[in-house]
């Protein structure tokens, strides 16, 4: 069991601040609006190396996404591909910051330890993914993005 700390992106220094600096001993990183429909399901690559420095300095942490991770068989225990994302309106779109998950990867469960009339009241977050239309081919997979499936269908389109 581990308290929730929440980041919008892998790539702002925001996120990564904020997860060295609400950490306590135990502390599962949630990295929402990365599945297909709202990003286009990048590689989440880079917070594992910070991950995995926070691991080494005795830290117990995880990383739950709707998006996806090469190598999250590795070393930080990871949740990916949760679905519904957070961009249909997913569980994880619910989670906020100091909630209680509990992640048991043996068994394949991922478990909200918040009472269940509480979580379900709860609004939904959103976010602005006016940065992931435009740059970089961007525009060509706005169509993709809009008619996407779930990670768990395999993300496509047909």
């Amino acid at each position: 069991m581990a308290n929730v700390v929440i980041i919008g992106t892998q790539w702002g220094d925001e996120g990564k601040g904020k997860i060295v600096d609400l950490l306590a001993e135990f502390a599962d990183v949630v990295v929402r609006f990365q599945g297909p429909k709202a990003n286009g399901m990048p590689e989440l690559h880079s917070l594992t190396p910070v991950l995995a420095v926070l691991q080494e300095r005795g830290l117990k942490v995880a990383l739950v996404t709707d998006g996806r991770m090469s190598g999250a068989s590795g070393k930080v225990p990871a949740a990916i591909h949760v679905t519904p994302e957070a961009a249909d309106g997913g569980a994880i779109a619910k989670l906020r910051d100091g909630d209680i998950i509990r992640l048991d990867a043996p068994r394949g469960r991922l478990q909200v330890l918040v009472d269940a009339g509480e979580f379900a009241a709860r609004t939904a977050a959103s976010a602005d993914l006016a940065a992931n239309e435009f740059g970089v081919g961007r525009e060509l997979f706005r169509l993709f993005r809009a008619n996407a499936h779930a990670a768990e269908l395999g993300a496509g389109v047909l």
